[in-house]
């Protein structure tokens, strides 16, 4: 089939316009360029996204496991298509690599990830704000609050807030990150990501909401009185519509299908030896003065050793060497304890991670103390080096660790599940140590698991991994699989080969972070944090959207230590994370202020504890407060309120997909055509598998070799890498561009009917038949820039061509007659072209209307309520006037009645007060509202342009 430049241009300018935030449309680019699959309910929670083009954000609140980072990024991915390309966003610091990666392998987006080293180095380099790039820039809650400055100096298109119930506090005065963040980013758009957006008290949404914009609701005292106290459930569910969108999982069955988590508990016994050791060295950590463990942060130094104790006899001689050896330099006064930390952290993936969690919480700084120099005594320190000597004496008598042989057998159980579930015969071993790493390497290879094992952990410097590095080069290096990234590249070949030759992954914490293992049903927590989020995240590696079997958790329970017992306790049948469909809720993980906090708790009861009694005690202690904090239910009516907007959900979820498979079917047919026009001296086309090679350099800019079109087809797989072909690729922006850029004569076209593979029956009527046509770019900018395509046409006959019509013919391919053009109908094609855009543009302004309506509507109930709260002031002060009064009349001496009687006074004089204050807030917040609408009617001032892209004369045949 033939196309000419004019369906080109038709094609490239329908391919980019950027579409009204009403309809599936409005997600074109980024429905698309994402390597996601199409599921209905991300599509519409990221036109909920887009809903009103003048409010400062919404809320997407959809239930855990439902895919609110998608969501987010079509959202993003659009924006980046219609250039706007200021997108910042503020997550745990824990999520920060996962994020990147998302962005990159599902929405071909480039981001950084800013935080002190990097902001340091760009300032280093001349860059006034390190903010200001054109990269999705990705920072942690805490860094968002320490450069509030910088982001509030950058005109953010776009700020998305992952785990924003994180900032709900931000309506008290005292929470300085929540306000430090709504302050940096007050007047932009935002998305709020969270699955508990209301967790045990309705103020968590009403935080929520002033994050977002402060007019949503009135003040806090207004808030209470309305929605809390007098319960107007109906009129804040109705409110909340307008900003908050949440899916259930139960409403989306249909369509995702969800796979169950299977606990495994392996026990052990530690033998009399290593029982020895753990008791002697945890004596040792609860000495309150030891100069082996730094004054400066010493909880996070005492936690560590602990964990270390935990994992392997290996993991603890190693650190009790290092311990030693900076005990010898401080008493021959080579070195001071400032720099004992530091060592401890080397070549630990754990201490990296725990630092990097602790660096994330506010109260940390409490633990620096800072050094206190003091003078050394030599005897004491003497006697702490020969305390770490008979340590590692008696861990070097333990050859082969109790654990490492459970370890065995649960493979052989674990394995042994798979084959039944028909799952691939994988595991992924998790540990905190990368020497319990090596450890564990050692021993598998020793008892029948030679060649079968990948490691993978911070640094991925090993040898075997250089060589799967060296290797994956190699056979990728016509792929467009290799990114430029060694460290990313190298972490995308360890995976490859774990998914294609080995049977078993050792992976340190840093594979807890955007690694996604879906072929993988058997993960083993060799160490088990006390962070439930961090194992929550270790377990969603593998157990996520896209896994195709049950998921075996294995977890070990040494029976001879009642400390850990309680532990596991808790993790396992309070957090619910081991088993189920998605393991904890965000709702119940939600429920710890954070993780961290948690694992100092647990840190508490191991350093304070000296015998079992003092153990059970405190667990239970802790236990009781987790079951009021997770098991709190609130009313019924509450509950529901963000669970039941909409009915008709099925319904509705079913249509938006119906309509968005239609559009993307369109909007692939037009690219691919686009595509083959532009492309024709460069590229062979297979139309069956739509892919192209490139055989011939345009401009010796591109790459050759065979690219494959980007597909939503669930059971067609796209290919990774560069040869993945997309609107947002170099070659994709290469053919859009040049046809956009085209300026074409009039012609006259040949439509061919006869020889079109599949019946198009209004152009069937147009053969024998001719006609001319228009095509128009309208442009509105108004509250956000709207582009429309118009069509405008008539037949020879004087018979109107209707717009529709006119798309079909560019259906069809054609051939150009240049040589035999009229001038019939250009003046009224012209004429008929402004009329369409006028109609166009009262559309578009009665649209407009309904959201200036709407945001007014917002300011007016926003003014209600600050009034509200004024006047409930008054009542709350005559409630108490009332109340004294009583009291006084009932007093039985002078003197009370006396006292009661200021107060009275006191009180009447405060009533006068608000009375006149009522009169005084009403003026200031009318006047505040009429500012905001006329602030609004200043936006709602729209600009237009027309443009003709060609005119035709036309034949069908």
């Amino acid at each position: 089939m033939n196309y000419t430049e004019y369906h080109a241009k038709y094609y490239a300018n329908e391919l980019i316009r950027r579409n009204s935030c009403s309809t599936v449309e409005k997600l074109s680019m980024s429905l698309f360029d994402a390597t996601v699959d199409l599921n209905p309910h991300q599509v519409e929670a990221a036109l909920f996204a887009f809903r009103s083009p003048i409010s400062k954000g919404v809320i997407l609140a959809d239930e855990v496991g439902l895919g609110k980072t998608i969501e987010a990024g079509l959202v993003m991915c659009q924006y980046w298509a219609e250039r706007k390309r200021k997108i910042l966003v503020i997550c745990p610091s824990s999520l920060r690599k996962q994020w990147s990666i998302e962005l990159k392998e599902k929405f071909n987006l480039p981001s950084t990830i800013l935080e002190t080293k990097t902001y340091n180095d760009e300032k280093k380099n001349g860059s006034i704000n390190p903010f200001e790039q054109d990269k999705v820039m990705i920072v942690s809650t805490h860094f968002a609050n320490r450069k509030k400055e910088d982001i509030r100096l950058v005109n953010w298109d776009l700020v998305v807030i992952d785990e924003a119930h994180k900032l709900r506090n931000v309506y008290k005065k005292n929470n300085k990150m929540g306000n430090g963040i709504r302050w940096a980013v007050e007047d932009k758009k935002k998305i709020l990501l969270t699955a508990t957006p209301l967790q045990n008290s309705l103020l968590e949404l009403y935080g929520l909401s002033v994050l977002i914009d402060e007019h949503i609701f009135g003040d806090i005292k207004s808030f209470r009185s309305q929605f809390i106290n007098q319960g107007e459930i109906a009129q804040l569910k109705e409110r909340l519509k307008t900003f908050t969108h949440r899916t259930l999982r139960k409403d989306v069955l249909e369509y995702i299908k969800y796979t169950e988590r299977h606990p495994l508990t392996q026990k052990f016994r530690a033998t009399d030896e290593e029982y020895e050791l753990y008791e002697k060295v945890s004596e040792f950590l609860q000495r309150e003065d030891t100069y082996a463990i730094p004054k400066s942060q010493r909880t996070l130094t005492t936690l560590i050793l602990r964990k270390l104790l935990a994992s392997s006899t290996e993991a603890i001689i190693g650190t009790l060497k290092t311990i030693k050896d900076r005990l010898i330099k401080i008493k021959d006064g080579f070195e001071t304890e400032s720099n004992l930390f530091e060592d401890y952290i080397d070549d630990e993936d754990i201490l990296c991670q725990l630092h990097e969690d602790n660096e994330d919480n506010e109260d940390i700084e409490n633990d620096n103390i800072g050094l206190q120099q003091r003078i050394i005594n030599i005897e004491k320190i003497e006697n702490e080096i020969k305390e770490i000597e008979k340590f590692i004496s008696l861990a070097r008598k333990i050859k082969i660790d109790t654990k490492s042989n459970a370890l065995l057998k649960a493979i052989e159980i674990g394995f042994n599940k798979l084959e039944d579930m028909g799952a691939n015969r994988k595991a992924l071993i998790f540990t905190e140590s990368r020497r319990t790493q090596e450890y564990i390497k050692n021993f598998l290879e020793n008892s029948g698991y030679k060649d079968k094992i990948v490691v993978f952990n911070g640094t991925n410097t090993c040898k075997e991994a250089r060589n799967i590095y060296i290797e994956w080069l190699e056979n990728n290096k016509n792929t467009g699989k290799i990114s430029g990234s060694k460290s990313a590249d190298k972490r995308a070949s360890l995976i490859e080969y774990f998914r294609d030759k080995a049977e078993i992954m050792i992976a340190t914490e840093s594979a807890a972070e955007g690694v996604n293992l879906q072929f993988c049903s058997l993960i083993i927590n060799y160490d088990l944090p006390w962070n439930p989020q961090r194992i929550e995240q270790r377990i969603g590696r593998c157990h996520r959207y896209g896994q195709k079997h049950d998921v075996v958790v294995v977890n070990f329970l040494n029976e001879r230590n009642a400390a850990d017992r309680r532990v596991y306790e808790l993790l396992e049948n309070k957090f619910n994370l081991f088993k189920g469909v998605l393991g904890s809720s965000d709702e119940v993980l939600g429920s710890l202020e954070s993780g961290v906090d948690f694992e100092r708790r647990i840190l508490n009861i191991y350093q304070n504890c000296r015998n079992p009694e003092d153990i059970e005690r405190e667990f239970n202690l802790l236990q009781k407060e987790m079951e009021q904090t997770i098991n709190s239910k609130m009313e019924e009516t509450k509950k529901n309120l963000l669970d039941n907007f909409d009915e008709d959900v099925h319904l509705r979820l079913k249509v938006q997909l119906d309509k968005a498979k239609l559009f993307l079917d369109r909007y692939e047919k037009l690219f691919w055509r686009l595509t083959k026009y532009e492309l024709k001296n460069f590229a062979e086309f297979e139309d069956e598998k739509l892919t192209f090679n490139l055989y011939k350099n345009i401009k010796g800019a591109f790459v050759k070799g065979n690219y494959k079109l980007i597909s939503k087809d669930k059971n067609k797989k796209n290919i990774d890498g560069n040869y993945l072909y997309r609107i947002s690729h170099p070659i994709g922006e290469y053919v859009i561009n040049n046809a956009l850029k085209r300026d074409l004569k009039k012609s006259k076209l040949i439509f061919d009917i006869t020889n079109h593979r599949t019946k198009i029956s209004v152009i069937e009527q147009l053969k024998g038949k001719s006609g001319s046509l228009i095509l128009s770019k309208f442009t509105i900018d108004s509250f956000e820039r709207e582009e429309y395509l118009l069509f405008n046409g008539y037949l020879t006959s004087g018979e109107i061509l209707p717009p529709e019509v006119c798309k079909k013919l560019f259906e069809c391919g054609a051939s150009v007659d240049k040589s035999n053009v009229t001038n019939s109908y250009e003046e009224r094609l012209l004429n008929d072209s402004k009329q369409h855009a006028r109609a166009i543009l009262n559309e578009v302004m009665e649209i407009n209307q309904k959201y200036f309506l709407e945001e007014q509507e917002r300011f007016y109930k926003w003014e209600e309520d600050m009034i509200l709260s004024a006047e409930k002031a008054l009542e709350d002060t005559k409630a108490q006037i009332k109340l004294l009064e009583r009291q006084a009349r009932r007093a039985i001496s002078l003197k009370e009645q006396n006292d009661l009687n200021k107060k009275i006074k006191e009180l009447e004089r405060l009533k006068r007060k608000q009375r006149r204050d009522i009169f005084d807030i009403e003026d200031d917040v009318k006047q505040k509202r009429e500012e905001l609408i006329e602030a609004l009617e200043k936006r709602m001032e729209h600009k237009t342009n027309l443009e003709t892209l060609f005119i035709i004369d036309f034949e069908v045949k």
